[in-house]
């Protein structure tokens, strides 16, 4: 997606520890125009998919999720807490994710109310590097019995094996902006 590749090369800052910050317009600040081009993007990637419900993780993802849901027609938008919340029910769908850019490992969390055997579920988020976020959405709908028929990220690190760790398990993925090398001089480079 240029209009992406574009604005990661204007505003994109490269961090210590491999860190592709673009907070400033995807997820601390959110550019609505360019989230609303993301989510026509991902409708045309999977609009054959068949997807009832995408599934994200907190708080990323959600944005993502939601501006995509309104070109599918406004299929519910559901997404893995990180936190555990007084209101949880008990018994929910829980898999472990490694956190890339916070060094953490969190158990996130799906109410068993929210996904069940009857979902086809389109998981979108915004960054793939070693696929530990997705594979956690993964697992989760593996637990509920619901069929994952597709994942979308907004940016991948194609040198890092996330995109081949999901692909090996079966799964069609589709990224908006692939990120084929960054260097410490601020250059980003893409496939």
């Amino acid at each position: 997606m240029r209009l992406l590749e574009e604005r990661i090369r204007k505003d994109g800052k490269i961090l210590p520890g491999d860190i592709l910050k673009i907070d400033s317009f995807l997820n601390h600040q959110i550019d609505v125009k360019l989230l609303d081009s993301i989510g026509e993007e991902f409708h045309e990637q999977f609009k054959n998919c068949g997807a009832n419900k995408i599934l994200t993780i907190e708080s990323s993802g959600i944005a993502i999720a939601t501006s995509a849901s309104r070109y599918f027609s406004f299929i519910p938008v559901v997404f893995a807490k990180k936190t555990v919340a007084a209101n949880m029910a008990k018994g929910a769908y829980e898999a472990k994710e490694h956190s890339y850019t916070r060094n953490i490992e969190y158990t996130v969390q799906v109410s068993r109310e929210y996904l069940g055997e009857n979902d086809k579920v389109l998981i979108l988020d915004d960054f793939l590097a070693n696929g530990e976020a997705m594979h956690a959405l993964i697992d989760i709908c593996d637990q509920a019995g619901a069929k994952v028929v597709g994942c979308g990220s907004v940016v991948c690190k194609t040198y890092q094996p996330g995109e081949k760790r999901i692909k090996d398990m079966g799964y069609d993925v589709k990224v908006l902006a692939r990120v084929s090398s960054m260097s410490d001089d601020g250059s980003i480079e893409f496939e």
